[in-house]
């Protein structure tokens, strides 16, 4: 394979993509922890339903005996306040069963403490100094990797040949000075180049130590580190 780019120009656009990374990671954060508590459906109805009941008997006792009050209507609108009543209540049942499939999920995942998971993520998690990704490479590519802090700052920057199928790479939690960097979850980018030298995003996995599950919202959180990804990028998961 012909690589005309330069592994300066790879690293800068592995920090770019680390950056987008790290917009992307800030992004989701932020609509997950941002989100409304619910009003309850079936105390409003219930007020709805009490107000109308109120202004019906006042009606009634207020009716011109010449012209009463139509009671079709009436019953009309009784009988679509019952509707919506069972249909809030059916709701809340539904509800109830989500909360429960979440309980059965968490259970479920205790499980999984302690394993090594491959999860879909744009940040590597530093647990005990140490940080894993694969990806997919072919047999001399040339593969630029940057990792950057939560505020964006360039952290760490290498280049990597790849070989013919998964390759793994390791962070052994340093700076580009050498220096330790405490545990946690960073922005990561993973560039390589084409023949023509336009760099391009290079697909990746996070490997890291399962060390708890949560619930966040509807959704069922898998803890690594620092690093929490919904159940649903779980990968795989080897012994531990």
């Amino acid at each position: 394979m012909s690589i005309t780019t330069s592994n300066s120009a790879l690293t800068q656009a592995a920090q770019a993509a680390a950056a987008a990374n790290l917009a992307a990671a800030n992004s989701a954060t932020s609509s997950s922890g941002t989100t409304a508590t619910p009003s309850n459906p079936l105390a409003q109805l219930g007020a709805n339903f009490n107000q109308f009941l109120q202004l019906l008997l006042t009606q009634v006792q207020n009716q011109d005996p010449t012209n009463p009050t139509n009671t079709d209507q009436f019953t009309t609108e009784l009988v679509q306040f019952t509707g919506v009543q069972e249909q809030v209540n059916a709701n809340t049942s539904l509800g109830q069963l989500i909360g429960l499939q979440q309980s059965s999920q968490v259970l479920q995942g205790a499980g999984l403490v302690g394993k090594q998971a491959t999860v879909t993520s744009k940040e590597i998690t530093l647990q005990n100094s140490t940080g894993e990704i694969t990806f997919t490479g072919t047999a001399g590519q040339q593969v630029g990797i940057s990792i950057v802090d939560a505020s964006g700052n360039d952290l760490y920057d290498t280049t990597v040949t790849a070989t013919a199928g998964t390759n793994s790479w390791t962070w052994n939690g340093t700076d580009n000075n050498g220096n330790a960097v405490p545990d946690g979850a960073y922005a990561i980018g993973v560039d390589t180049a084409s023949a023509t030298g336009t760099a391009t995003a290079v697909p990746f996995s996070v490997i890291g130590t399962t060390t708890g599950v949560t619930t966040s919202g509807t959704t069922t959180m898998l803890d690594l580190g620092s690093l929490s990804v919904g159940i649903s990028a779980l990968q795989g998961i080897s012994g531990g």
